[in-house]
């Protein structure tokens, strides 16, 4: 058996998506396994040795050699046998039919059932429910039976050692209890908790529960995470904005942290992949989609009338959803996850 997997093509879908695709390798060990996803999600699943081999692909880049022809190209000389896909668009179910792939696993959904062989009819958008169960849904259709494997994630060494050159310029206790901050999301703004309630509640963290803040982001999120750090005032608060950025650093960071604090963005799912809690700040989005049921995750929403609306931009401008989530109830949950979840993070159980 030849298998080539379209992975999704968020961040924190791509973990939702360990499950089902552990469950894939461990029911075809001996398949070969050729995966379809873009760079980045590569960077969030190395490690964790899924595939044997991996095919990028990139709408958005100007490189030749990430377009979808050139993909369709590579696939037809592969000569798989079955596709799984996991993201719903009617691009790849295209790509896989275009690659010759005699077998196309997908849900029938935005106008592609013509483009597959196995139309898995999906739950209506209007319903909120987990992602994380539609993808075990695709496994299933490939015939896996354990389907309540955890998901995973996996820290390289050289992640780990980028992590120790960034704490050796600061005292060694500092990095014995830390509470990580996540402020960005591709989504939109919608998605995010003001930067001033971020700095307010980093100095409530460090002046009430002694702990360390380390705000953690991506290269779009840099001014913000150093504003934040700047704001808060206080040598306890950290970010890792003037480093090289990658996803295995972040993977590394919140891997030995206590705590992480973190919109509905892509690395809330480190988190919970990694073993470590999480107060989750939602606005825009309804909370069932992306639920995990991970125990150790604490979700904050506030009950607005025009929420959850999904929408990337606040419709109203007034983006109550997320203004009126104050910082006391964030700090509440902070203590209390901390309370309950106490000593998480690869530095504490070391």
């Amino acid at each position: 058996m030849k298998l080539a997997l379209f992975l999704p093509n968020w961040v924190g879908d791509a973990v939702m998506a360990t499950p089902a695709l552990q469950a894939i390798r461990r029911e075809y060990p001996r398949a070969e396994i050729v995966a379809v996803m873009r760079p980045v999600i590569g960077d969030v699943l190395t490690g964790l040795h899924l595939f044997d081999r991996e095919l990028h692909v990139d709408r958005r880049s100007p490189s030749p050699e990430l377009t979808g022809r050139r993909l369709v190209k590579r696939l037809r000389g592969e000569r798989c046998d079955t596709a799984v896909l996991f993201p719903n668009s009617i691009r790849s179910a295209w790509w896989a039919w275009r690659a010759g792939i005699r077998r196309r696993i997908g849900f029938a959904r935005d106008l592609r059932g013509w483009l597959l062989t196995d139309r898995l009819v999906p739950q209506p958008k209007s319903r909120p429910h987990p992602v994380l169960d539609e993808y075990l849904r695709l496994a299933e259709r490939l015939g896996c039976r354990n389907l309540s494997l955890p998901m995973a994630l996996a820290v390289l060494p050289k992640d780990r050692e980028t992590l120790d050159a960034f704490w050796s310029s600061y005292p060694s206790q500092w990095r014995q209890s830390v509470v990580c901050l996540n402020t960005g999301g591709a989504f939109g703004p919608a998605k995010n908790w003001p930067k001033e309630y971020f700095a307010e509640l980093a100095r409530r963290i460090t002046d009430q529960l002694d702990r360390t803040v380390l705000v953690v982001c991506g290269p779009a999120e840099r001014d913000d995470a150093r504003w934040i750090a700047a704001q808060a005032g206080r040598p306890t608060v950290l970010s890792l904005a003037n480093v090289p950025l990658s996803v295995g650093l972040t993977k590394a960071a919140i891997a030995e942290a206590n705590l992480l604090v973190t919109t509905d963005s892509g690395p809330r799912h480190f988190a919970a992949a990694l073993g470590i809690p999480s107060v989750v700040l939602f606005g825009p989005t309804h909370p069932a989609w992306s639920d995990t049921r991970d125990p150790r995750t604490i979700s904050l929403q506030l009950p607005v009338d025009c929420g959850p609306c999904q929408r990337p931009k606040c419709p109203f401008a007034h983006h109550r959803c997320m203004r009126e989530l104050t910082v006391d109830a964030v700090f509440r949950a902070v203590h209390r996850a901390l309370r309950e979840f106490p000593a998480s993070g690869s530095r504490s159980a070391a």
